[in-house]
């Protein structure tokens, strides 16, 4: 009888388990990362565009879903700069020189990405460097 209700029991916990996963996590997931050369940001009124951050031209790619974007930038020290990570469908302002978001979540990614910069107002042109994202998708 202990035998059977182990058993039951076991089966049951495996159930559970198995209800509680995400369809999306049996589907499979991924990353790609890339990277982009640096460029000046002169202006506060409007923003500079870093050139496009392209994922690999991969199936799994094309039909994934944002999930989490990790990303940085060098900027010099003490340069008052405002960021942006955008995808063709919306913009997440940034907090820092490095970080990850979710405010790109559920969108396609197969889609290239691109850092938008603006200068503080009275600040000097500054060059920002060593863009690079980490995007995992679902």
């Amino acid at each position: 009888m202990k035998n059977i209700v182990a058993r039951l029991l076991a089966g049951l916990l495996v159930a559970l388990i198995a209800a509680s996963l995400p369809l999306a996590a049996l589907a499979g997931s991924g990353s790609w990362s890339t990277q982009a050369s640096g460029l000046m940001v002169a202006m506060s009124d409007r923003a500079s565009e870093s050139q496009a951050l392209s994922p690999p031209a991969l199936a799994e790619v094309q039909r994934g879903r944002i999930e989490r974007v990790n990303w940085r930038f060098e900027a010099p020290p003490g340069a008052a700069i405002r960021a942006w990570l955008c995808h063709p469908e919306r913009c997440v302002a940034l907090d820092g020189q490095r970080g990850s978001v979710t405010g790109l979540a559920g969108l396609s990614a197969g889609a290239p990405l691109a850092f938008r910069f603006a200068l503080a107002p009275h600040q000097r042109p500054v060059q920002v460097k060593g863009l690079h994202v980490i995007v995992n998708y679902q």
